[in-house]
């Protein structure tokens, strides 16, 4: 097997990542800190932003505090009235020195902070530095005073988020092969939630650090670790309740209508074909639930289908069982559109929506990989293009195609 390579973009984002880091270190090594209070300060809490980060597939903005930091340092151009001499070097350095110390724990349990978010931030305040310490420094925005100068802050940071959100959209894209532009809308939408309040957050703190001093700096970070704790109370109730449907998505299992791990790899595939074909982070949501329950009504069966395999059933058959499934879904509490999901897969491909559409191919792609052995994934795929005239719809099955040739998400046989 030939070695692994990654994407050119993803290498190219990590090299310029890693020379602007080594670059500014030597620099600031070479030249020494200017303003050390200063520099220390804001170290220090770039640290405890990254100390407080949460850690999961699905956070956009892991430690808001480190990056509210990050960026206000960047934009720093007084401290207490008196003018600061600190430039685009020794910003990164000190960013990416607090970034990485605030890294260790995590490091050490195995959830440190991945590459792309360390070169995603050394890139991004390297940005907004170079935009606003050169000129500053020049004289430039002298007179730039009252409402206009903080509206000149508010807009180096709004453009800066964009380019954030194009970059980590793009190394996405590169990594992952998803569509770059519903990669970019989940990315432009995450920034008009914590993204915004990180950006409101660097310009006070910037604003108010010039004026009253360092003492600014824990006073104007207890909003947005609030704000953060609210974030994280959040995901583990989303946590739970999905913990909470993936386990009653194994009652199936358990009663022996339906393979182990059978519900699972069609969540998890259904995902990544929802993801080519460019549905929301809250679509998504929707699909991976009703996946996880798409076989719950063959709990309401006498006899159970045998290995659980409904696609081969009469089509009859197939819209009982599915709307079975939809009324128990919706006796717990579940949302509405799971629901919908569940009770529609059976319907014709042209009546479904989309996410029914998916699950109902998925769930039929594994069943007939799974009872074909060894060249079971290939004759299933065949099998399903083969029914698209009805049955499934076609835009589906190519992008089942094209998930399983770019990832080799081939469902292990399970006999």
């Amino acid at each position: 097997m030939s070695a692994y390579r990654p994407p050119p973009l993803f290498t190219l984002v990590h090299a310029c990542a890693a020379l602007l880091a080594t670059g500014s270190l030597a620099v600031t090594l070479y030249d020494g800190l200017e303003e050390r209070r200063v520099a220390l300060a804001f170290g220090v809490l770039v640290t405890v932003g990254e100390l407080a980060r949460r850690n999961g597939a699905q956070v956009r903005e892991p430690a808001p505090l480190g990056a509210a930091a990050a960026l206000s340092y960047a934009l720093l151009g007084e401290a207490g009235g008196r003018a600061t001499h600190h430039g685009l070097a020794q910003v990164v350095a000190v960013v990416l020195a607090g970034s990485l110390l605030g890294s260790v724990p995590h490091v050490a349990r195995g959830q440190g902070p991945t590459l792309d978010h360390l070169a995603r931030r050394v890139l991004t305040v390297g940005f907004v530095a170079v935009c606003f310490q050169p000129p500053y420094n020049r004289g430039m925005f002298d007179d730039w005073g009252g409402p206009a100068y903080a509206l000149l802050l508010l807009a180096l940071l709004s453009l800066t988020a964009l380019c954030d959100a194009v970059l980590a959209a793009a190394l996405a894209h590169s990594r992952t092969g998803w569509p770059f532009g519903p990669v970019l809308r989940d990315e432009l939408r995450a920034v008009c939630g914590i993204g915004s309040a990180v950006i409101a957050t660097g310009a006070v703190m910037a604003l108010a650090v010039a004026v009253v001093g360092l003492w600014a700096l824990p006073v104007f970070s207890v909003p947005l670790l609030l704000a953060q704790m609210s974030f994280r109370r959040y995901a583990a109730v989303r946590a739970t309740y999905r913990q909470t449907i993936a386990s009653l998505a194994r009652a199936t299992e358990v009663a022996g209508y339906t393979p182990a791990g059978h519900a699972r790899r069609v969540a998890a595939l259904s995902q990544a074909v929802g993801r080519d074909l460019g549905l929301t982070e809250p679509e998504l949501a929707v699909l991976e639930y009703a996946a996880l329950m798409h076989d719950i009504g063959q709990l309401s069966l006498v006899d159970p289908v045998p290995a659980g395999a409904t696609a081969g059933l009469p089509a009859a058959e197939q819209r009982r069982i599915a709307l079975l499934g939809g009324a128990v879904v919706r006796q717990t509490g579940v949302d509405e559109a799971v629901a919908v999901v569940v009770e529609r897969q059976a319907d014709p491909a042209a009546e479904q929506p989309l996410a029914a559409r998916i699950v109902r191919a998925v769930n039929a792609y594994e069943e007939k990989s799974r009872e074909g052995g060894l060249g079971g994934p290939l004759t299933a795929l065949e099998e399903l293009r083969l029914a698209t005239a009805g049955e499934y719809a076609p835009e589906v099955v190519e992008s089942l195609a094209r998930v399983l040739a770019r990832s080799s998400l081939t469902l292990p046989v399970t006999g």
